[in-house]
């Protein structure tokens, strides 16, 4: 039985040419030797599985190349091409800071760094997961590290830049490697695929790539897990099953539920997905990205954002044309909140269940079936304000391309202001002024109070401090302790008084916020002779003390 070699290991790259996702960082590096512009000190940082110590090793090898080609890479014929290949290099040393990083392992390196090579004129030295270095031993390095030896090059490679020491930091070359894309994750994987001769759909390795979160490692990790699982046939039910990831499937059935109010076969999904294993967290967060990329979709150029396989994208482009942007972006709002929140929450699962309900509860607003009568034949008498103001708002959108909404550009500002005028209007006719008592403030004041206890517990603390007072035509007067209290409160204005209306239904209601006299008084500073008057009104012996002594103030 033949040794099984794990996909990492058996295609990892040999050449800057088969370095996958890291075309500008690679391109630099050759050029460095061919012009032969090297530094003594490279650090190469980045996330994990992006090919730090590969393109490190590829780096020394070809440094030490005896004949490079015409692109500049190693021949692999050379005597130091072929060391390199069999692990016997004098000339390429490797140290493991993770398991090496006291004082007398870097004592022990700075010893070694003073042998000339053997074979060629460098002798390199990749130091891998350098952050690990304790303190003593960075400051027992600097020195090396700053004058080495000329025949001395030193290649740092870390998953955790800011643990570095600033004084390392600026002593070095600092390479910054990019997360892999998952298209290129996918196309390497085909190419894998191919040579292990598996048969793969695209969509099966396109979520493989999406799991791998931008690291190859992890993804040929994956693959070769999924082989073991599938044989030589890997499907996209293979994958989802094995890899423990959310069909989205579920998020179509979701969506288009929302869509049909249908909020029972929301929460029966809701649940399946539970069923199966899955945290809530997880799928609030999942179904806020399939709200995004299904606004992505109703533009074409923003259509390549999309990163998943063609069948998948087909449906992307088929249910974004039935969902409309104000859908979109509303359950996108609802979602995020509830992924704000969902860690403060004491009952995740009815916290999740609420989110599904409001979501479910877009498409069934008024508006919505308003717009669906003025189609029929109402004369222009029989239309209530509400409904004109949707035919407004929907000749609005319809004026307004996809592509500048999702751009955030404005539209034109003649059709803006006409707009708001409409809109104003309306708005005027609608207003409600429903009669409220002193009590009936109280306890809106302290729900609007509690509704920002966790949000912004600054302001709810000013809020509880003192009562508001009514006044005449509906004005809330309400006095706080400074200036500081004022300018917090005015600045969440518009906030409280929204929630004001909508708790008392009153649309009238105005705020006046002012500084306690009492607190004002004690801001007034006092002169010296403003204190000795008061001193000497509490005791008229002050001032003869005063005189007698030929005092001043």
């Amino acid at each position: 039985m033949d040794n099984f070699i794990v996909s990492a290991r058996k295609y990892r790259p040999a050449t800057f040419d088969s370095v996958v996702g890291q075309k500008s960082l690679t391109t630099t590096l050759k050029n460095a030797i061919k012009n032969e512009h090297l530094a003594h000190a490279y650090l190469f940082c980045g996330p994990r599985g992006v090919g730090k110590t590969t393109s490190a090793r590829i780096f020394a090898k070809t440094i030490n190349c005896q004949n490079l080609s015409a692109d500049i890479e190693p021949c692999n014929e050379c005597e130091s091409c072929k060391a390199f290949n069999e692990n016997r290099s004098y000339n390429i040393h490797e140290l493991d800071a993770a398991s090496n990083n006291s004082v007398e392992d870097i004592r022990t390196l700075i010893d070694q760094v003073r042998i000339p090579p053997q074979i060629g004129e460098k002798s390199v030295y990749i130091i891998d997961e350098v952050h690990m270095l304790s303190s003593q031993a960075f400051n027992a390095f600097l020195k090396t590290l700053e004058e080495p030896p000329k025949h001395a090059i030193f290649i740092l490679a870390t998953t955790e830049k800011h643990k570095i020491l600033p004084t390392i930091l600026s002593r070095c070359q600092i390479f910054d490697f990019n997360r892999i894309t998952v298209e290129d994750i996918t196309e390497h994987l085909a190419y894998v695929a191919e040579k292990e001769g598996i048969e793969a759909e695209h969509d099966a390795l396109n979520i493989i790539a999406q799991k791998a979160d931008g690291a190859m490692r992890d993804a040929l990790s994956y693959f070769d897990q999924i082989v073991s699982f599938s044989g030589s046939k890997i499907t996209y039910k293979n994958v989802i099953e094995n890899l423990n990831v959310l069909d989205y499937d579920f998020y179509f059935r979701l969506t288009d539920a929302f869509q049909k109010n249908d909020y029972s076969t929301a929460l029966l999904i809701f649940n399946e997905i539970l069923t199966k294993g899955f945290d809530g967290h997880n799928f609030i967060v999942g179904l806020a990205g399939h709200f995004r990329d299904l606004l992505v979709s109703k533009d074409p150029q923003t259509i390549e954002l999309l990163e998943v396989g063609k069948s998948i994208k087909e449906k992307y482009l088929e249910q974004s044309k039935n969902a409309s942007l104000q859908f979109l972006l509303q359950a996108l709002n609802i979602a995020s909140s509830c992924d704000l929140n969902y860690k403060n929450s004491q009952d995740k699962r009815l916290h999740v269940e609420l989110a599904l309900f409001n979501m479910c509860q877009i498409t069934n607003k008024p508006a919505v079936q308003v717009a669906q009568n003025t189609k029929t034949n109402q004369t222009e008498e029989e239309k209530t304000g509400y409904q004109k103001e949707t035919e407004i708002k929907n000749n609005t959108t319809s004026t307004i391309s996809i592509k500048s909404a999702l751009s955030g550009k404005p539209s034109p500002k003649e059709q803006t202001v006409n707009i708001e005028k409409q809109e104003e209007k309306i708005q005027e006719n609608e207003k409600k002024s429903n009669a409220f008592t002193a009590e009936d403030l109280i306890d809106a004041w302290n729900k609007t109070a509690d509704k920002i206890k966790q949000t912004k517990p600054r302001l709810h603390s000013i809020l509880k401090m003192s009562k508001p007072v009514l006044a005449a035509n509906f004005e809330i007067k309400f006095n706080v302790g400074n200036d500081l209290q004022r300018d917090a409160l005015i600045k969440e204005e518009k906030m409280l008084l929204s929630s004001l209306k909508e708790i008392l239904q009153n649309d009238e209601i105005k705020l006046n916020i002012g500084i306690s006299k009492q607190e004002q008084t004690k801001k007034h500073l006092f002169t010296d002779a403003d204190k000795f008057k008061y001193l000497n009104e509490k005791n008229p012996n002050v001032a003869k003390i005063k005189t007698k002594l030929n005092l001043d103030f």
